[in-house]
């Protein structure tokens, strides 16, 4: 399935349960919730995009905390999940998406290289689900379009509209 596919899926899912969705968007700058806006009548299932590009937004807008983004930086998992946790309680939401990577071409190391993308993806009532992906360094607008791709089907999959493999809590 394309981008398109995956967010009217997911808008499917969204509106069949009667939940509202937010994203807490870094990498990506606000793509995912424009590929859900997209969508004809997404007021019905859109409640918010946070588009927190820098460390300062992170913090201010959703609440991660300074030591964790000092502990293990912006790109990390325990950022993704206080990023989608932040995001479910600052919201009317009862799903949230969160993406925090390097999209490139520069800002990547050793250690975190180009392409590392860290998801995280709560449900109101269960725990906060997080994953990275490493996607092939070609080029930014080839890592921020996997990321949305990836970040739609794991919304599905929390929903139990798609696999699970790799998704761990």
């Amino acid at each position: 399935m394309n981008n398109s596919d995956l967010a009217n899926a997911l808008f499917a899912a969204c509106k069949r349960r009667g939940i509202m969705l937010a994203t807490a968007e870094s990498c990506t700058g606000g793509m995912i919730i424009a590929a859900m806006t997209d969508i004809a009548g997404s007021s019905a299932v859109v409640d918010r995009g946070f588009i927190t590009y820098s460390n300062e937004a992170k913090m201010e807008m959703l609440g991660v905390s300074v030591d964790t983004l000092e502990a293990h930086g912006a790109v990390s998992r325990e950022t993704a999940m206080a990023m989608a946790s932040g995001a479910l309680a600052l919201s009317r939401a009862g799903l949230t998406l969160a993406v925090t990577g390097i999209a490139g071409p520069g800002g990547g190391s050793a250690e975190k290289p180009v392409g590392l993308v860290w998801f995280a993806v709560a449900l109101a009532g269960q725990p906060v689900l997080a994953e990275c992906e490493l996607f092939a360094d070609n080029g930014r607008d080839f890592i921020r379009r996997e990321t949305v791709r990836h970040a739609l089907e794991l919304g599905l999959q929390a929903l139990g509209e798609g696999q699970t493999a790799g998704v761990v809590p």
